[in-house]
């Protein structure tokens, strides 16, 4: 079985025998293609996800008022991505060597270890911003204390903790083995025992990604109907408007941040999940094995892009975003940034005379 680039699959004696056992159809076309379109995809990602993020990075780093609650936790996310970002040009070149490691060693296990530790940092960083929007709706009266700067910061430290304590094991088993039958060195997941590969699998499709979506969620949709609830009431309290209109906004970009992770990664995770039911023979035969396969292959692609949306999603989304990016650019070239970034804030301004920002 093929190696995706995120997916860690052990290549164990078991399914080898599996593999000759059955006669199944040549499809090295398709795979052509595969090692051709696929690095292409990657390398393209890589470029525009760093240049975003790295946009996001300066503008909440350079900006001159104090990063909000929700503000530390994108910041967070951004420095996910960027590092998940930084291996991919690997990925991409062992897709296209047709999955024969050429990097060592020491780079299979860093940058296997870096993508776990984006995949958890990431879904778990989703996690605190969309309970903190959930306690700002929901739970308005009592949520002062969770929601303090202080907290964002230690539940921040906590999940890159998490993140890096789950990717030990990525690092320690990860390895560069020779495969005589295809004639590659390829990097891979090689456990003790079959086993602890489909245990491995199995904790990370229900903790890496199960639990944390339920959580996000019941989160999201607590708020969404919160929002419903009050709708009506924030419209007769127009002295409350403003800061309500600037929470709604700022909560819709989280609400779409939410949505598209959920959208890139669901399909990786199934996958992920079929595919520890082939190795404990649930499902069997060659359809499977070729759908897992190709399956694994476009679903990380898919699940590499999330990335690179969520800059996106800030500068077309992201109104009080855009502001940021006004304000620190301007200083640098104040003509043009201010007219393409600002000028679509004035209407804004004039509404809303308070300082406008992301709770």
């Amino acid at each position: 079985m093929a190696e995706s680039p995120l997916l860690n699959v052990s290549f164990s004696n078991q399914s080898e025998n599996k593999s000759n056992l059955t006669s199944c159809p040549d499809l090295n076309d398709w795979w052509e293609i595969v090692y051709y379109l696929v690095p292409k995809y990657i390398n393209a990602i890589c470029v525009i996800g760093m240049l975003g993020n790295l946009l996001v990075l300066i503008v909440y780093s350079l900006c001159k008022d104090p990063l909000k609650t929700a503000e530390i936790y994108l910041m967070n996310l951004a420095v996910a991505d960027f590092i998940f970002l930084t291996c991919l040009p690997f990925w991409a070149e062992n897709v296209r060597n047709k999955f024969n490691w050429p990097f060592g060693n020491f780079f299979c296990r860093s940058t296997s270890a870096s993508v776990r530790l984006n995949m958890y940092t990431s879904i778990y960083l989703l996690v605190a911003v969309s309970m903190d929007r959930y306690l700002t709706f929901v739970h308005t009266l009592t949520h002062g204390r969770i929601r303090s700067k202080t907290m964002a910061k230690g539940i921040c430290l906590l999940t890159w903790f998490f993140g890096i304590l789950v990717s030990i094991p990525i690092f320690t088993f990860r390895t560069v083995k020779h495969f005589p039958q295809w004639n590659i060195s390829a990097c891979i997941l090689d456990f003790p025992d079959p086993l602890w590969a489909t245990a491995e699998r199995l904790v990370f499709s229900t903790v890496g990604f199960a639990l944390p979506s339920i959580a996000i969620i019941f989160f999201n949709f607590s708020t969404i109907r919160s929002l419903q609830e009050h709708t009506r009431e924030r419209r007769a309290l127009r002295t409350q408007y403003c800061k309500n209109h600037k929470d709604t906004k700022a909560t819709r970009l989280i609400f779409l941040v939410v949505l598209m992770f959920l959208l890139c990664w669901t399909p990786f995770h199934l996958f992920t999940f079929l595919d520890v039911l082939f190795q404990m023979e649930v499902v069997k035969g060659c359809f499977w094995e070729e759908l897992l396969n190709f399956g694994e292959q476009f679903s990380s692609t898919l699940a590499i892009t999330n990335s690179c949306i969520n800059p996106i999603i800030y500068v077309f989304a992201g109104k009080y975003f855009r502001q940021k990016a006004s304000e620190v650019f301007s200083q640098f070239f104040p003509c043009v940034f201010f007219f393409e970034l600002g000028i679509s804030q004035r209407e804004d301004f004039n509404m809303f005379p308070a300082k406008i920002s992301i709770k």
